[in-house]
Order: structure tokens, then sequence, then C-alpha cells
């Protein structure tokens, strides 16, 4: 691959071509004292408009103080000629919180526009209304000082559809996805030459010290067409749950039925759908779940539910205090009791057992959807208070969002199925092994038990859709850090998880998210 930098104008001049804040309000602001949000939200676009870090920075609360050198990066880096802001409608998602979507589009010193779609968050710091600022918000899911360049490449002439022959939307955080499956699809006979005034540009992006990588590709790719299993419907509502969220957010949808991936939206950076480990707390108790149904037990099996037990010498606790007293195991798993499942585990299940369970829903195996993609993590537990804090996807377990919308199309189909963006062909021709699918036993019960969370269980009375089969988890992190939110789940021929970063409750913040993307492909 040949590759040439571009030369970085000396003075680059910015300027906000149209700005739109005469946006729809939700709420009024309710800060104490200053202005509010909508206030300061128009005063930081206004100054981003003039080029002004300085004033921007005022308005941020606690901005780094590599913030001006941040967005100067971007700049230099792309030679950005110009810059267009257009801010949608501010919103509150929770009480002293506000945050406004807006799409930024930039022109490229002669390479063509790059527009993106990012949300400007705010809140409520000292009775006073600032922008609550991360690198996430110049770039969806950027985590550090990025590093920002164009390259000359050698692609094939080739363009991504979605699953019927349209063009993918552009602008949004499926952009990464798409341009590295581009490249694996890439063979050596698909490539022509090109003079050089026609050869095409990639945006590439190092976070921090992570690895380069490719974000947008600017020039001529019409020739051979792929088509993907993306759904355009179920991506754009996806990607505007996503945008709503209360924090860096990911919704990874697939069809159980076939394996195929319908949307990704990821806010989290990096390709953290696909690639990023969190600890998906609660919603493991489908694995768990899955387990204690194959030693026998059943829905109906009675299983204690007291608000503190000690079991392997490791204390756990429900949340909230939580007690049922004596109940069934589908009580149990549909109010999220983790002293049931960490007790049962350790005195039944045992560690060997619930290892087998794991992998059988996909953890610990090759995950090859056509783009890399982590496995899900589930070493062995070495004591019986590992395998407690295993058991309610604590301790050192750990999944993705695409590990864990396995785990909800498995229930929801009754069979597991290796995740793919393209044909299986293709898939293979990427060079990645394809895992052959395979029974998931006791499938309509844990069906039966995803659906009572719905309905009495952590995500009633959440607004989501008649039909609806879930699970929530609070996974804990440590350090003081807050709890990741999740929740995955079902309807019909349609898959989920969706994951809230450092979000809090699960039933809070996750369904919600989650009911809002239902909702707008039902």
């Amino acid at each position: 691959m040949r590759s040439r930098g571009l030369v970085v104008l000396a003075g680059v001049v910015v300027l906000v071509l149209a700005v739109g804040v005469g946006a729809a309000l939700v709420l009024p602001g309710r800060g104490g004292g200053g202005p509010g949000p909508e206030k300061v939200a128009a005063d930081y676009f206004a100054a981003w408009r003039d080029g002004s870090f300085t004033r921007m920075e005022k308005l941020v609360a606690g901005a780094p103080a590599n913030f001006a050198d941040q967005h100067r990066a971007l700049s230099r880096g792309l030679a950005v000629t110009s810059i267009d802001l257009r801010p949608g409608r501010l919103v509150h998602p929770r009480p002293r919180h506000a945050q406004q979507d807006f799409t930024v589009s930039r022109e490229l010193s002669g390479r063509g526009t790059w527009s993106l779609r990012s949300v400007l968050r705010l809140g409520e710091v000292d009775g006073r209304w600032r922008v609550l600022w991360s690198p996430s918000t110049l770039y969806p899911g950027l985590k550090g000082m990025g590093s920002w360049r164009m390259r000359e490449i050698d692609v094939p002439l080739l363009a991504l559809t979605d699953r019927d022959g349209r063009a993918l939307p552009e602008g949004g955080p499926l952009e990464p996805y798409v341009g590295e499956l581009t490249d694996r699809l890439a063979t050596d006979g698909d490539e022509a030459e090109a003079e050089d005034d026609a050869s095409p540009w990639a945006i590439e992006l190092q976070d921090g010290g992570g690895p380069a990588q490719r974000v947008k590709v600017f020039g001529d790719r019409t020739g051979r067409k792929i088509r993907t299993t993306l759904d355009r419907r179920v991506q754009a509502a996806a990607e505007k749950a996503v945008q709503d969220a209360p924090g860096e957010a990911a919704i990874v949808a697939m069809r159980p039925s076939t394996g195929e991936i319908l949307a990704v939206a990821d806010g989290l950076g990096g390709r953290g759908a696909f690639l990023g480990l969190y600890p998906p707390g609660s919603t493991f108790k489908l694995v768990t779940a899955a387990a204690l149904l194959g030693d026998g037990m059943s829905a109906g099996s009675g299983a204690d539910c007291p608000a503190t037990v000690v079991t392997a010498q490791r204390t756990i606790r429900n949340h909230d205090g939580r007690s049922l007293g004596r109940a069934s195991l589908r009580d149990a798993f549909a109010q999220s009791c983790n002293t049931t499942f960490a007790r049962l585990a350790v005195e039944r299940v045992k560690a060997a057992k619930l290892a087998a369970s794991a992998r059988a829903f996909g953890f610990e195996g090759p995950v090859t959807p056509g783009v890399p993609a982590s496995r899900g993590r589930f070493p062995e537990p070495e004591s019986g208070a590992e395998l407690a804090e295993a058991a309610i996807g604590q301790g050192r377990v750990q999944a993705s969002p695409l590990t864990m919308a396995m785990v909800a199309g498995a229930v929801a189909d009754g069979t597991w199925r290796s995740p793919r963006m393209v044909a299986t062909r293709l898939v293979r021709a990427t060079g990645d092994p394809v895992r052959p699918s395979h029974a998931v036993p006791d499938a309509a019960a844990l069906r039966s038990m995803m659906r009572a969370v719905v309905t009495e269980g952590t995500a009633a009375g959440a607004g989501l859709p008649s039909g609806t089969g879930g699970k929530t988890g609070t996974a804990e992190v440590g350090s003081g850090e807050p709890s990741h939110a999740w929740f995955v789940g079902y309807r019909g021929d349609l898959a989920f998880s969706v994951l809230v970063q450092g979000g809090g409750s699960g039933p809070k913040v996750a369904v919600p998210v989650a009911a809002a993307f239902l909702g707008q492909v039902r």
C-alpha cells in the first residue's frame, strides 16, 4: 500500500457557514443562577463558530489543559478550511442534565467534506449550567488526545450497501466498521490503478497510544457493490437511541434466525461495540440460568432470595437490599436476585458446568462478524468466591455489546449462530473461520424468564413494546467509578444489547434507551 501525508496548510481559517441554534426545547433550564442550558449551548456553538477556544473553555466544567490543543490537532492534521455546525434539539434526559445533538461538517483542503454527528452534554455544576466536555464531543467515542491525518490509499473500487442494495448512511458511528470491512474484503484482483488526482484518501485517527483506525474514505469507490446485512431503518433507530442516551452508549442488533447483524450504533469509540470488554453484570444471569436449567431445575423450582447471603466466604448483596424470601427461579431472575444465583452456582452448578454454559453462548471462542471482534472472557473460577462473582457477571467475566447480543439472540431462536455483517462466504474470504451453529437447551424456559423481567420484573413499566423479553444488568467496576448500565433482549426476530458506559442503573438508564430503540423499529 502506498501512502503519503497530506501537506498541512500553514494558516487554517475556520469558518462557520451555518449555525442553527433555533432548536425546539423540550424543557426549560432549571439551573440555580446564571443562564440556562439553552443559552450556554448557544454561546458554546457561537464561540466555536468564531474559533474562540478561550470562550469555549470558559463554558466547560473542568476543561482539560489541552482543550484547545485537541481542537487544533484535528484542524491541522486534516487541513480543515471551514466548518459548518448545525445544532439539533436540546433535551433533558434526566434532572440537572441536558444534551444537544449536532452535526459538524468540515471541508478538508480539496479532499471533500467530512460530516459527522455528535452530542454536546451539559449539566449543573455548583448551581450553574456548564458544558460537560470530553474528547467524544469532538469525535464520538474519542477517549484521549487524538492524532489525525489524511493518507492516500489503495483500495478496491467497491462500495458496501445495506441489505437492500442502498447506500449506507454517512457521518455516523457505523463508518469505522464500514471502512474496516471494506479493507478486509479487498483483494488484489479487485484493485485498479487510478490517476493521482482520483486516488482515494482516508482519514486516520490514532486515539492516544492505540492503533491507527480508518474512520472515513474519500474517492471513487463505485465499482463492485457488496451487500451487507445492515438494515437502514434499524440502524437509524439504534443511532437515534444512542445519540439520546445519557452517556456514551452502544447498541448492537442482530437477527437471531440467521446471525445477521442489522445495526451497530457505537458511541464508545475504537469500535468498542465489538472490541470493548466490560463486566456484563446481571445480564450474565442468562448464562447462569441456562446452567441451572441444564442441571435439572425448572423456571418454577423453589429458590431463596434473601437480601444478603454469604457463600464460599463471599458476601453477596441484592441491589437496594431487595429480598423476596422463598421464591421461584423465574421470580428470582425477574427481580435479578444476586443472592439466588451466586449461592446456587456455588452449591449446585460448580465451576466446570458454568464455564461450559458460557462457552455454549459464545464466550472464549472466536467471533468473526467480518471485522475484528473480541471474544467474551470467562476464565474458569479458581475458588468458590470467584464462582459466586462470576455467576452474576462480575469478577473476571467480560463481554462486549456484540457478545451479549449473541447471548440474547441464542435464547430468542434456540440456536447459537455466529454473527456476521456480510454473507458467510465473504466472512471466510477475509480469512476468518466461521463457528458452526448449535442448539441452546431450555431456550423456551429462558424466554419465559426474560418475558417476566419485562412484565413484572426489573424492566416492568419502562415502555418496552409487547412481546419483548430481556435482562437488565448493573455492572460494578470498582474504584468508586459508576456502574455500567446494561439491557439485553429480543422481540420477534430481533435481538439486541444496550450498554451505557458508566450509566449507573440498568433498569433506570439502559432499559429506557432500549425502549426508545424498539419504539422506532416496531
